[in-house]
């Protein structure tokens, strides 16, 4: 299988070479087959901030409601451990805007004389709209990968959330990344029970 891996590159890389087997999906397949392996999962330390701790602790439980395998606080006996970064920001987002319109104008005439006459026309006209909002924002991204005993990535995922209609950003992103293991877990078995 290594061997295929190696050639598939090596063509990839030969000029020449119009349709190149792609290797991706074999990687892929193997990386998800893993999954079905898994029997004890150890979530280490989030790195990020000090909010990646309360992340880490979301994180377990959902993975705990999911019930893909057993959570272990002893890492000793997990065969799996995940592992990654996680952040939670909140912060103000501002917008200011600024519109103005001004118009003048003037007119003049004099005459010095014994009898002096003058004229004088001014017009003005002006507006001027200022407009600025600040709005509280929560936002909450997380990183996390499953690395076996070899130190090999199996699965890995990326989510980010500004917060759902009824939970945290934290416990959104937390629901996103398990909802993408479950859905991971399927493809496995689906790939399991194919020739």
């Amino acid at each position: 299988m290594y061997w295929a891996t190696i050639v598939g590159l090596v063509l990839c890389a030969s000029p020449g070479v119009e349709n190149p087997p792609v290797m991706t999906p074999v990687v892929e397949d193997h990386g998800l087959r893993q999954l079905l392996t898994i029997q004890r999962v150890y979530v280490d330390r989030l790195t990020g901030g000090e909010t990646a701790a309360q992340m880490r602790d979301i994180l377990i439980s959902s993975l705990e409601g999911a019930k893909l395998f057993i959570l272990t606080e002893n890492q000793e006996r997990a065969d799996f451990v995940l592992r990654g970064a996680a952040e939670d920001l909140v912060f103000t987002d501002v917008h200011q805007s600024s519109d103005s319109i001004n118009a003048r104008f003037n007119a003049g005439t004099t005459k010095t004389t014994a009898s002096s006459r003058g004229q004088y026309a001014g017009l003005s006209l002006g507006e001027s709209e200022n407009d600025r909002s600040a709005e509280r924002r929560h936002e909450a991204i997380a990183a996390v990968r499953l690395v076996n005993k070899d130190g090999d990535v199996v699965w890995s995922t990326t989510q980010e959330s500004l917060g759902a209609k009824f939970r945290g950003a934290s416990a959104d992103v937390a629901e996103k990344i398990t909802a993408k293991l479950k859905e991971d877990f399927d493809r496995a078995k689906r790939l399991g029970n194919s020739p």
